[in-house]
C-alpha cells in the first residue's frame, strides 16, 4: 500500500473510531438515562470492532510510515500515544490532528522536508 493510502486508510478509521464512540456514548444516555437496556448492543459491537481494527491499523501506520520519527524510540513514542489516544472519546481525531500537522502521515517525512527545502 502506498504512504498516501496508508494515511488515508489510518485518517479514515480513526474517523470512524470517533464517530463510533459518539454513537455509543449517545446509546449509552439511552441505556441509562431511558432505561433501554438494549441501545447499547449495536453501537458497542461495532465500536469494539472499529477499536480493534483502529489498533491493527495504528500499529500498520506506524511501522510502514515510519512515523517520520529519527529514532525507534521517538516512533514507538508516538506509536504509544495514538494506541492511546483511542481511549478517551475523540482522541483519535486530535491525534490524527496533531499527526497530520506534524507531519507523520507521510512517508517518513519525505514530502514535508522535502517542501520546506
Amino acid at each position: 500500500m502506498s504512504a498516501p493510502a496508508t494515511a488515508l486508510l489510518f485518517r479514515i478509521v480513526a474517523i470512524a473510531e470517533a464517530v463510533t464512540w459518539l454513537a455509543l456514548l449517545i446509546a449509552m444516555f439511552f441505556k441509562w438515562v431511558l432505561g433501554h437496556e438494549e441501545a447499547v448492543a449495536v453501537p458497542g459491537m461495532v465500536h469494539g470492532i472499529v477499536f480493534v481494527v483502529y489498533l491493527v491499523v495504528t500499529v500498520y501506520t506506524a511501522l510502514r510510515l515510519r512515523w517520520n520519527a529519527t529514532s525507534s524510540k521517538q516512533m514507538l513514542t508516538i506509536t504509544a500515544v495514538a494506541l492511546v489516544a483511542s481511549i478517551p472519546p475523540f482522541g483519535t481525531l486530535v491525534f490524527e490532528w496533531w499527526a497530520q500537522r506534524n507531519g507523520h502521515l507521510t512517508d517518513a517525512g519525505r514530502t514535508t522536508k522535502a517542501a520546506a527545502s
